[in-house]
Formats: structure tokens, sequence, C-alpha cells
């Protein structure tokens, strides 16, 4: 990424349902602490809980941010959570298009 791009993180979550995760997506956008959040709806999720292994279908939340927001995000996405422990996973855009990188530092409220 050149120096002048300002670092952006895409952090990977998932939901109950369609409606839990737009409700935690637009709370997080509201809040300027994501400038964008992506529902994907219809995903099949196979995982081990409690020493059981579970399927469930969830959704997935993507969440554009920046690194400045993250400790902030996970700590308003876990009170906001239906889920007990719910997936916060930081993936770390190595590159974007400067006015999309921008205009993503733009809608947050960085510290």
């Amino acid at each position: 990424m050149p120096e002048s791009n300002p670092p952006a993180r895409v952090v990977l979550t998932t939901a109950a349902n369609p409606e839990e995760a737009a409700r935690l997506g637009r709370t997080l956008v509201e809040e300027r602490l994501a400038a964008c959040a992506t529902v994907i709806p219809g995903a099949q999720s196979i995982y081990r809980w409690q020493g059981e292994v579970e399927t469930a279908s969830e959704t997935v939340l993507l969440l554009k941010t920046a690194p400045q927001q993250l400790e902030a995000l996970e700590a308003r996405l876990h009170e906001l959570h239906s889920y007990q422990t719910p997936e916060f996973l930081v993936l770390r855009v190595e590159s974007g298009s400067p006015g999309y990188l921008d205009w993503l530092h733009a809608s947050l409220q960085l510290p």
C-alpha cells in the first residue's frame, strides 16, 4: 500500500440472522465506529461449541474501519451482539483506492 494511503481494516463477524446483522451494522455506522457495513445473508457455519459440533445458518457482517477504531468497535459489538462470544476477526487491508480510503476515514470519528 502506498505510504500516502491511510490504513484500513475489515472486521469479519457473524450474526444469527439478517435483521440482527443489519441492526448491528447500522448502529456501528451511525456511531461512526465503522464507515460501512456489508450484510451477507445465507452463510452456513459449522463449528465446535461447548464440546459439540454445531451447524447454524448465519449472516456474515463485514465492517470497514480504521485501526484506531478497533478497540471501541470490538467493545461496542460485544455490548450489542446476541452471541455470548461473537466473532471478531480483523483483516488488514493491503491496498485500496485512495478515494475510497479517504472516504472511509472521513466517515469515522477518529480519536
